[in-house]
């Protein structure tokens, strides 16, 4: 079976630490405690392969270069967020809709995005979805790393 995990990006970036740090992988470029969280699952754990989720660039490979700082968030209603029809057209083209389940680790907001992105085709997890607040999030997060057990979703 293939299985894809999809990471939130995160307000926290990168320039906002060093504003010289220039083009940035995105699996660099995100530097927030609940986006690291995030990677740290997926990438160290459970999936061989992960992509973010950016709301101004969409879909970003880890080797992805972002190119400069920005701040566009799903929360807001800005013309700099990427569409569902972007969206749909990246997804196609990295193939997520030929894998056979996805796993969203994220909140509400990314939740309704993917869901309507991906409407047919993989089988969407989100199994941070109903938790209410990121602390409660990242103490999922926490103990699953810790022990090496998969979150899992209905």
């Amino acid at each position: 079976m293939s299985r894809l995990c999809i990471v939130p990006c995160g307000a926290k970036k990168i320039w906002d630490l060093r504003p010289d740090a220039g083009p940035t992988e995105a699996q660099h470029a995100y530097v927030g405690a609940f986006t690291k969280k995030c990677i740290s699952y997926a990438y160290f754990l459970f999936f061989s392969r992960w992509l973010i989720l950016s709301a101004k660039y969409g879909f970003l490979a880890p080797s992805d270069i972002i190119p400069e700082a920005f701040n566009v968030s799903f929360n807001s209603r800005n013309s700099s967020c990427v569409g569902v029809e972007t969206l749909r057209s990246q997804a196609a083209r990295r193939g997520l809709l030929t894998i056979d389940e996805i796993v969203i680790l994220g909140g509400r907001n990314y939740s309704a995005v993917l869901r309507r992105v991906i409407e047919k085709g993989p089988v969407l997890k989100f199994p941070l979805e109903g938790l209410t607040g990121i602390r409660y999030m990242l103490q999922k997060l926490d103990r699953a790393i810790k022990y090496g057990n998969e979150i899992w979703s209905e």
